[in-house]
């Protein structure tokens, strides 16, 4: 190079600072702050962008409007490094028009680097579902309507197709079916925060089965000890008993559920309590079944669950009898129906 030709000026950096929408503003990585502290210049095109406030609090300036992207790329002569903060789609004009002037050719770029400043934690959309069910909740006509006592028996149907998922062994299947389950909660919860005089939210539904989990995992969070299923079972057991102050090992058992559901807890709480309490014997086919429910659990076995398979081989041989093939069972069909049923959007 001559001595006379003047050295080029250093190409600078922009840093385009990502933050996650589901993290409390302010809460940013320390590369981060060190990159805003350090900054020539910080950029934001949104006014009412969530981390305003936090970074005018910690002294670091920054400046409003929307730059276009040669007067960032000029911002960066001498080596300056300039920070944009994300705004979602309001940065597009900005990176595409940095994308067309790196392709052009012609322009000396800065680097270009993509910087998130916080991240997703586990969990976190489940954010995103309670703020999707609370507007919902307020805006659609069907869903604003919807009460716990309207809502119940699509509880009991999520929960059959959850276990049909898992029965099925269709993974996909189980991952739709989960959501519909923890829908039903979600919705419940949101319901219930407009009762009258005894409200609560998702957060204290999360926050009282925490306090459950972890009064009855002693062996986890506190100073008991458990190493094989059984052991943990008798803490779980123990723990509850003591929770419901409970008289009878039949406190607690929903009537309601199906019959052979029920007759099989209650083998259950009978083997688990070491009660000398068989079966009553009678005449009719419920005594029977009832003794079958009795041997089900006593070998381990979900009488439920038996049944259905059994059902399901009954079904592809009527099938059969019909010139018909054995029926498909992941992705049921019919089921777009019965989700538009249920909160009048074609969404559950």
């Amino acid at each position: 190079m001559n001595a006379d030709t003047p050295a080029p000026s250093a190409p600078g950096r922009i840093v385009l600072l990502t933050a996650s929408h589901r993290v409390a503003p302010g809460l940013l990585s320390w590369p981060a702050w060190e990159t805003l502290r350090g900054a020539d210049r910080v950029l934001c095109a949104a006014p009412e962008h969530p981390q305003l406030p936090y970074l005018a609090e910690a002294g670091v300036a920054v400046e409003g409007g929307a730059p276009s992207a040669e007067e960032v790329v000029a911002a960066c002569a001498g080596g300056a490094v300039v920070v944009v903060l994300a705004s979602g789609e309001g940065d597009r004009a900005l990176t595409d028009g940095l994308a067309r002037l790196a392709g052009s050719g012609r322009v000396a770029m800065p680097e270009l680097e993509l910087l998130p400043g916080s991240y997703d934690l586990p969990g976190a959309r489940l954010l995103d579902l309670v703020e999707v069910m609370d507007r919902i909740r307020r805006a659609c006509p069907w869903s604003s309507r919807q009460t716990h006592t309207g809502l119940a028996r699509y509880a009991v149907e999520e929960a059959y197709e959850l276990v049909e998922a898992i029965e099925d062994g269709d993974r996909g299947e189980l991952r739709e079916e989960l959501g519909d389950v923890l829908l039903q909660v979600v919705f419940h919860a949101r319901i219930a925060e407009e009762h009258a005089e005894e409200p609560f939210s998702v957060d204290d539904v999360a926050g009282t089965i925490v306090d459950k989990l972890v009064h009855r995992h002693p062996h986890v969070f506190g100073d008991a000890h458990a190493e094989t299923p059984e052991q943990v079972k008798e803490h779980w057991l123990r723990t509850k008993a003591a929770e419901k102050q409970r008289t009878s090992v039949t406190d607690g058992v929903p009537v309601g559920q199906p019959g052979l559901a029920l007759a099989a807890k209650l083998a259950s709480r009978v083997r688990t309590a070491g009660l000398d309490a068989p079966p009553p014997a009678g005449a009719g086919l419920g005594y029977e079944l009832l003794a079958l429910a009795v041997r089900a659990d006593a070998e381990g076995v979900d009488p439920e669950a038996a049944l259905r398979a059994a059902g399901r081989a009954y079904r592809d041989a009527i099938r059969a009898a019909e010139g018909l093939p054995p029926a498909r069972e992941p992705g049921r069909g019919g089921a777009d129906a019965e989700e538009h049923d249920q909160d009048g959007d074609g969404a559950r």
